[in-house]
């Protein structure tokens, strides 16, 4: 068995006009890990989920899903899918929705009503779940969206922005549903262009914008570069200092020196040099780079925050067929 759910290698998708959403992807995500796609809007993100689920075909590339080609039957029904701006027939109710899903999955009927009252209590729904679609605000549809796409119990989850519309009460509650997706050794695989969103569970992440992947791996090993000291200081920095500072690779913005660096030996020198000018030194940090800094330092461009409610009781498992 491999150790990645997903292989894929030069993923295009080429609209009609010449338009190119996916430039070559290449792509491998680990089995049982929250994986994130981060990406401004129109990056290819959901263009690229699209594809792995077959709603749209692809027009060039390979991949594998599970083991298998990607669009293998069997294989799309160890899938459970949450797509963006998701539309449900107003006139269902909220459990009618899973119910219907199940349906569709081919999901015993035995096992139906027992997966409903379990995904419904997930995600906090319960009480809700006789009321129409169409009564329900923008994020007790999205978590009923969650909910519809584990009722086949599935290996690996596609998430396109799973928390769009959903507070700060509900975001939280999503991570811990996430969390515990993982622990039973699913692969969760999130869309989104809210990075503090991602940041406190996602365990691998693959920054994309218009249609092709800039970096990709463990945070950690993304934001090295970017992990040093931090030197904070008052007062003004001679233009000897600041060229010194400069040549040797640190930053300098305001009253604070940046370095390159996780060993406090190297501080030490910066920290004399701007004492021998006689400036107070103010902060001496070792500070890393957030998941909001490394994403605008590879597309240049801006994001915002980000999280269902957890419950104390032990959460319930899906069942078996």
């Amino acid at each position: 068995m491999s150790d990645y759910v997903l292989e894929l290698s030069g993923i295009r998708k080429i609209y009609r006009g010449g338009v190119e959403a996916l430039k070559g992807i290449d792509l491998r995500v680990p089995r049982g890990c929250v994986y994130g796609l981060l990406g401004p809007n129109g990056a290819g993100k959901s263009t690229m989920v699209k594809i792995l689920t077959t709603l749209i075909r692809r027009s060039g590339g390979n991949g594998t899903m599970l083991g298998k080609p990607i669009g293998d039957r069997k294989t799309l029904q160890q899938v459970g899918l949450l797509p963006e701006h998701t539309q449900f027939p107003p006139y269902l109710t909220g459990r009618q929705v899973i119910e219907f899903a199940a349906g569709l999955q081919n999901v015993p009927s035995a096992l139906t009503k027992k997966r409903a009252d379990m995904l419904l209590k997930k995600v906090s729904m319960t009480e809700s779940q006789h009321r129409k679609i169409k009564t329900y605000s923008k994020g007790m549809k999205q978590r009923i969206g969650v909910a519809q796409a584990l009722v086949s119990n599935p290996k690996i989850i596609f998430l396109d922005e799973p928390t769009d519309g959903v507070d700060p009460a509900g975001r939280r509650e999503f991570r811990s549903l996430v969390r515990e997706l993982r622990d039973e050794g699913r692969t969760i695989f999130i869309n989104t262009h809210i990075l503090s969103e991602l940041e406190p569970i996602v365990d691998r992440v693959a920054i994309m914008t218009n249609g092709e992947i800039l970096g990709e791996g463990k945070l950690d090993e993304l934001r090295t570069e970017k992990t040093g000291y931090v030197i904070g200081f008052e007062g003004q920095l001679s233009a000897e200092s600041l060229s010194k500072f400069l040549d040797g690779g640190l930053e300098v913005e305001g009253g604070i020196v940046r370095l390159p660096s996780t060993n406090a030996l190297d501080a030490q020198p910066v920290i004399d040099r701007i004492r021998k000018e006689g400036l107070v030194v103010t902060d001496l940090s070792l500070k890393s780079q957030s998941l909001e800094d490394l994403f605008i330092g590879l597309v240049g461009g801006t994001s915002s925050p980000p999280p269902l409610q957890a419950n104390s009781a032990q959460p319930p498992k899906i069942p078996q067929a």
